[in-house]
């Protein structure tokens, strides 16, 4: 925890705006990417400069637009189901001028992909959903991806309870059975490279073979 609060002093402060969300955020318990995690997230955009970003998992639009301060040249598409996260994620869109390079879907991201793959293909695809849906997500967005693609997933080490659930309610516990199943299918699977990364709530980074 110590090196935790340690790194997590040394980030930059967020924009007004943008800590008026985490705010709201916070108020509303909508979950978004904690501070380590959306840097880092932040950062592999620097690097990775992807063009064209699919995000599965909304909420009020937050990594989005974190995203796109990371490298504003990027289009984003991005895919809500809860109808008042969406209307949200409009609101802030609009606030920050940012219509014209994020478009949101309103909708289950396993219902949408015929909308979805009209705005393909895409450099980046990042999961950040509904947990135990993950490896649903993958096989249905992963082909939409470039040659050289890269996949980011969300939450992978889930509060700590992926590696120990002892602590656990059932509920948690459960989630965090289904995480760490995707996350040992994603290791093992033959066409990908995969780094799990204990920052934030876990980052898995995924590139094709």
């Amino acid at each position: 925890m110590k090196q935790e609060d340690y790194l997590q002093s040394l980030l930059p402060e967020p924009s007004t705006a943008f800590s008026k969300m985490e705010s709201y955020a916070k108020a509303q318990k909508v979950p978004i990417m904690e501070p380590l995690g959306i840097d880092f997230l932040m950062q592999l955009i620097r690097i990775q400069e992807p063009r064209n970003i699919l995000e599965i998992g909304t909420a009020i639009g937050y990594s989005a637009l974190r995203m796109l301060e990371a490298f504003p040249e990027c289009r984003i598409t991005t895919v809500e189901r809860d109808q008042s996260r969406y209307e949200d994620a409009l609101k802030y869109v609009n606030q920050f001028g940012a219509e014209k390079r994020i478009h949101a879907i309103q909708g289950d991201a396993l219902e949408v992909a015929g909308v979805v793959e009209k705005d393909g293909p895409f450099d980046l695809l990042f999961i950040d959903a509904a947990k135990g849906k993950y490896e649903e997500f993958f096989h249905l967005y992963a082909p939409m991806l470039t040659e050289k693609g890269m996949i980011v997933s969300d939450n992978v080490l889930f509060k700590g309870f992926v590696a120990d659930d002892s602590n656990a309610s059932p509920r948690m516990a459960k989630i965090a059975r289904k995480i760490r199943t995707f996350n040992e299918w994603l290791v093992q699977h033959p066409d990908f490279h995969t780094t799990i990364v204990p920052v934030g709530d876990g980052v898995a980074i995924t590139k094709k073979k």
